[in-house]
Order: structure tokens, then C-alpha cells, then sequence
């Protein structure tokens, strides 16, 4: 039988970590103006027998701070006690951006426009470097967690290319209400993981610099899920009733004009092509300007911030086939983690 002597310890960052072992290890990145040295921290668990290596990551835009607590409730999880494989977490990838509610780096460089990096480039360019070589080289699949920006929401949603098969089997695995068909952009982690030859997942949910429950228990267990999927856990967590819905295309709609805006639809409705989403005013009444829908489809993002100006993004429509499945998917997600039992034994409110 083998033991756990016989798997081979991970060499990351010039630290060996032996099979069966947890550890935390923290990779140097630079110095801020006051010297306080500013560090890369990674949670390493290596199960005691083979399997894939897998990336969790979160705050790769620093002020996308769900994903923070979604690695912190997935570090506490029983089922990591039987892995098989290896689990890199990364729960604060930016931690400049994210130690001053910025989605930046300290020279407004966009972290995941800057991928796969330079030893010798800018902060930003140098910080994706070092996530490249000490993280994404050594893994085989990644899931990135992202929300939405200041004062826009995302309904939790998965992004990645379907044309893979396999790829998309793991998006449907993870649970989340819609899948979405998303291409590459230039300097992103995704298309960089690709390139290294590391599949990729994105998961979008909630809005910058806030918690949302739902959205975190939908990310925590859907990346147990795909972990159970890739043979990585025993077990995932409570699966769906509902196969996932797929979108191949989505579309924003534009506030026509400025004003002051009254949303009559949210997160998780479908909407009818020319459906009111939402009524544009002056502040004295004196002006009233529909926003309709351009398409029909899912509302999967939202602006919340009610003062707009003309051509701001307010509503993010995903095309799907069957409207009808979707809600009651929405329906049974919701019935699902009403019910789950949590780690800590308690949720954010």
C-alpha cells in the first residue's frame, strides 16, 4: 500500500513540503516607501496521494474581497483532510490593491491586464510573474474568484471557454446558476493559465468591497465540487437538482441618458426583449427615459448606483435557450444552501 513517504514533497518558492503536510508559505514581492516588506502567501496543502494540482485564487483585483472569505471557509473544510493531489491558495493575490480598497496596484496598473508578467517590468508585471512561475506552472486546473466593481453586481455566475469539453464539464459541475461562454483577453490570468497549459475557471459574484452569503456558499462549494469531480475529495458538497444553463452570448444595456435612475428589475430575472428595466429621471421630475431591454435574457449584472450618466453600463443580459429552467434552478439554489450546515456556524449578515 502506498504511503505517504512515497509521494514526492512539493518544492515551492524554495520550501519542500511533504506529502499529508499543510503549510503557509510566503514568497517576497517587494517593499513599501516605509519598508514594510509586502509578501505573496500561498496555502499549501499536499494530500498523501496522487492527483491533479489545483489554484484557488482571490483579490486579484484588490477590492474583490469575496473571494477572500470564500478561501477562508474552503481552508476549513473537513474533506481537504483526505486529499488527493495538491491545493494552492491564494486568497489575496494584490495585496497592495487590497490593503487600500483599490482594484489597482499602487501605479493604477490593472493586475489582470499584466499577465504572464516580467522578472524586470512594472510591480504589476513583476507581481504576475512570480504568480505565474510559483503557482500557475505547477497547476493543472485554476479557479480565479472575482465580483463585480464598485457599486455593480454580479449574479454568481461561472465564466469560461466552452469549446473545451472539458472545461466545460467542470462548469457545470461547480453549480452555479448560469454558465457563461467568455473569451480571453489580452494580459488576463485566464488566457496566461492557458498558454502554461493550466485550464481555467472564473467565478463572478456579488460587488466590490462587500460580502454576500449566497454567493460565497455557491463559491465554496463549487469549488468542492470541482475538486470532487477531478477525483481531488471524496465528496463535493450539495449538488443541484438542475443541470447547469449555458449562455453563449451576453449583452449590456446603456443608460440612454443622465439622471437619476429607478430600477424596476434585479439580479436573476429574465426579461422579454423591449421589457422596462428601469426609468431615467431629472432630478425635478421633469424628464422620463425608459431603459428596455436590447435582448431578451437573464439579468446576470447590475449597476446599484441609481446616479447615471448617459452610456454607463446598468444591466448585463445573458442569452439563454429555456427561461423557464433558469428560475427554477435560481429557486433551488436558494432552497439548497438555506439548508447547509456551515463550517464556522455562522453566516455574514
Amino acid at each position: 500500500m502506498a504511503t505517504a513517504d512515497r509521494r514526492a514533497p512539493l518544492e515551492i518558492a524554495g520550501e519542500t513540503i511533504t506529502a499529508g503536510a499543510r503549510r503557509r508559505v510566503d514568497i517576497p514581492v517587494s517593499l513599501l516607501s516605509n519598508h514594510t516588506g509586502m509578501s505573496l502567501s500561498i496555502e499549501v496543502f499536499h494530500g498523501k496521494s496522487d492527483g491533479p494540482v489545483m489554484f484557488v485564487s482571490g483579490a486579484v483585483h484588490g477590492d474583490e474581497i469575496i473571494g477572500v472569505e470564500i478561501i477562508r471557509r474552503l481552508a476549513r473544510e473537513p474533506a481537504l483532510k483526505h486529499l488527493a493531489g495538491t491545493l494552492l491558495l491564494i486568497p489575496i493575490v494584490n495585496a497592495y490593491g487590497f490593503i487600500s480598497n483599490s482594484r489597482y496596484l499602487p501605479d493604477r496598473r490593472d493586475l489582470n491586464r499584466s499577465f504572464p508578467g516580467s522578472a524586470t517590468g512594472s510591480l504589476a508585471s513583476q507581481l504576475a510573474h512570480i504568480f505565474m512561475r510559483e503557482v500557475v506552472a505547477r497547476s493543472s486546473i485554476g479557479i480565479d474568484l472575482h465580483s463585480g466593481a464598485v457599486h455593480r453586481s454580479n449574479l454568481p455566475q461561472i465564466r469560461a471557454r466552452l469549446d473545451d469539453e472539458g472545461l466545460r464539464s467542470l462548469a457545470a459541475s461547480f453549480g452555479a446558476p448560469i454558465v457563461l461562454n467568455a473569451d480571453f483577453r489580452d494580459g488576463s490570468l485566464r488566457q496566461a493559465a492557458q498558454e502554461e497549459g493550466c485550464s481555467m475557471l472564473l467565478y463572478e459574484a456579488g460587488e466590490a468591497l462587500r460580502f454576500d452569503e449566497q454567493a460565497i456558499r455557491i463559491g465554496v462549494r463549487g469549488a468542492l465540487n470541482v475538486m470532487h469531480s477531478l477525483g481531488m475529495t471524496p465528496r463535493g458538497r450539495i449538488s443541484s437538482k438542475h443541470a447547469a444553463v449555458f449562455s453563449a452570448a451576453s449583452k449590456w444595456v446603456r443608460a440612454p441618458i443622465g439622471g437619476i435612475m429607478r430600477s424596476a428589475r434585479t439580479l436573476g430575472h429574465y426579461v422579454t426583449e423591449g421589457e422596462l428595466l428601469a426609468t431615467i429621471s431629472d432630478p425635478f421630475g421633469a424628464v422620463e427615459e425608459p431603459v428596455r431591454a436590447v435582448t431578451a435574457g437573464l439579468i446576470i449584472g447590475r449597476s446599484n448606483l441609481p446616479i447615471v450618466n448617459r452610456g454607463d453600463a446598468l444591466f448585463h443580459l445573458a442569452q439563454i435557450v429555456d427561461p423557464a429552467v433558469i428560475g427554477d434552478m435560481i429557486n433551488s439554489l436558494e432552497s439548497e444552501l438555506d439548508e447547509e450546515a456551515l463550517v464556522d456556524g455562522f453566516s455574514i449578515v
